[in-house]
């Protein structure tokens, strides 16, 4: 069944604009009375028939609401050092596809691209219709969000809020299995870009509260690195 997202709400009715109204109507060629699934945006999956349809606007009547059963039962924050090139967009992609809540991407010290504030709120702009893309094709309940490039000092902030905070570093030895005894809600993890951290960096990580973790002895490339990770967390959680 087609799948959509909006917060667009009333009446127990769900409303549906723009490019979403013409993919239906001109490439899904669907009509009065076809079903549809429409997420709030909220983990809330509406099952629907589409009560009336123009290129512009869809109405849709909701039938049923249940929580949707695809959001993983941990909450994942993935802080990415901002790597070169375009392969933020894969992580971003693939991130949202193996269930993160979150991605923020990172300024730290071995970070060789360095956009300036014009540049990156057009990346940021076109990594979040990344983000929407993959959450529609893989059937989240939400659509999760690319946060705003963050400074080192603001990142480390943060994850030193969260009830636990990971760090991986090659030189690590503890495992991300032991780090996830005991089912945790909610978990926020650091990657480096292609030169990974610097040792300053990941003392200072270590002494905002961040653990430490390895993902083996072989060197993982930057976008390869946080999709090893969310797989393991998601299995070892039992979300995959």
């Amino acid at each position: 069944m087609p799948r959509f997202f909006s917060d667009e709400i009333e009446s127990g009715r769900v409303f549906l604009r723009g490019e979403d109204a013409r993919h239906i109507q001109k490439s899904l060629r669907m009509q009065v009375g076809d079903p549809l699934t429409v997420c709030d945006l909220r983990g809330i999956d509406l099952t629907c028939r589409i009560e009336e349809i123009s290129p512009d606007l869809v109405t849709a009547a909701i039938l049923e609401r249940r929580p949707s059963e695809t959001e993983p039962t941990v909450r994942v924050r993935l802080y990415q050092a901002l790597p070169k090139g375009d392969k933020l967009d894969l992580i971003v992609q693939k991130a949202v596809e193996l269930g993160a809540c979150e991605i923020i991407p990172v300024l730290t010290s071995r970070c060789i691209s360095r956009p300036d504030g014009k540049s990156m709120e057009k990346k940021i702009q076109r990594l979040s219709r990344i983000a929407l893309e993959a959450a529609k094709q893989c059937g989240r309940g939400i659509v999760p969000k690319v946060g705003a490039l963050h400074s080192w000092e603001a990142a480390l902030s943060e994850m030193g809020e969260a009830p636990l905070a990971i760090l991986f570093y090659e030189e690590a030895t503890a495992s991300l299995r032991e780090m996830l005894q005991g089912a945790p809600g909610e978990v926020s993890i650091l990657i480096g870009a292609e030169g990974g951290f610097s040792r300053e960096e990941v003392e200072e990580a270590k002494a905002k509260g961040l653990l430490a973790a390895s993902l083996g002895k072989r060197i993982l490339r930057c976008e390869t690195a946080p999709l090893a990770a969310l797989s393991v967390l998601m299995y070892e959680t039992g979300n995959l």
